[in-house]
């Protein structure tokens, strides 16, 4: 039986890079996904390409800092399909620059999509789940910068530090209430996304050249893929991991091991 038949599940920048891999293999695993993004042409081509594998999905424009959107979102989806299972808060932007270079509107634009869209999801989705009667989870998408820090990425480093903690809070929270909710972060470390060609052109490098010049520092040999990413949320996602909860899940080529 497919890991995620019967579940709906929601994954938000899902247009594209790991939310894409995500929302594809959700629906491959037999969950009913709504593919949430700004990106509208983008998100609508990852239903298609569900669609067409024989999936089930659909797309609704989601801005992760509004919450307006959250609110529509997650009622539509609930009056779409019944119920939410699965959340799987992914959608993030890059913000480079150091303490010193970082402006107020890069800092706040980052905290606003990367920690206050989590804290949005969370709310709103817990709302939705909790009186379901069926094992819920949200998965939040952190990053190996949630765990240690690197240079030139402040505001990005605080953000997904943000996400690293207020996923332990959450996870005790909705636990405390006895809402059958788990809530767990993926930390990934480098993934050859369109993200990471963004920051290789802002660095002075050529994609090919910078992910050369990263595999060489992870030492499996070699950066990861959104499916890597993705096998990880299908585990938080499915039942398979019902007793899992507040954890962080590195997935990073042993990138922090060192």
């Amino acid at each position: 039986m497919p890991r995620l038949a019967g579940k709906v599940a929601l994954v938000t920048g899902a247009a594209m890079g790991i939310g894409r891999g995500t929302a594809m293999l959700f629906a491959e695993e037999g969950a009913k996904v709504v593919v949430a993004d700004v990106n509208e042409s983008a998100g609508r081509q990852v239903v298609d390409e569900v669609r067409m594998s024989g999936g089930e999905a659909t797309f609704m424009r989601l801005d992760v800092s509004s919450q307006e959107d959250w609110e529509h979102v997650v009622a539509e989806t609930v009056t779409m399909y019944g119920k939410l299972n699965v959340l799987v808060n992914n959608a993030g932007i890059m913000a480079a620059g150091d303490v010193e270079e970082i402006t107020l509107d890069t800092w706040n634009k980052a905290m606003a999509v990367n920690a206050t869209g989590v804290f949005l999801g969370m709310k709103h989705a817990i709302q939705a789940m909790k009186g379901s009667g069926e094992l819920c989870s949200i998965v939040n998408r952190s990053s190996v910068d949630g765990q240690v820090a690197e240079t030139g990425n402040f505001a990005y480093c605080a953000s997904k530090g943000a996400v690293t903690v207020m996923t332990k809070a959450a996870a005790l929270d909705v636990a405390a209430k006895g809402y059958p909710i788990r809530v767990n972060s993926v930390h990934p470390g480098y993934v050859n996304t369109r993200m990471t060609e963004n920051e290789a052109v802002s660095l002075g490098f050529t994609p090919d050249r910078y992910i050369e010049s990263v595999s060489a520092l992870v030492p499996l040999g070699f950066i990861g893929e959104p499916i890597d990413i993705a096998y990880a949320d299908l585990y938080l996602a499915s039942d398979e991991s019902r007793w899992v909860t507040g954890a962080e899940l590195t997935i990073d080529g042993g990138w922090t091991a060192r």
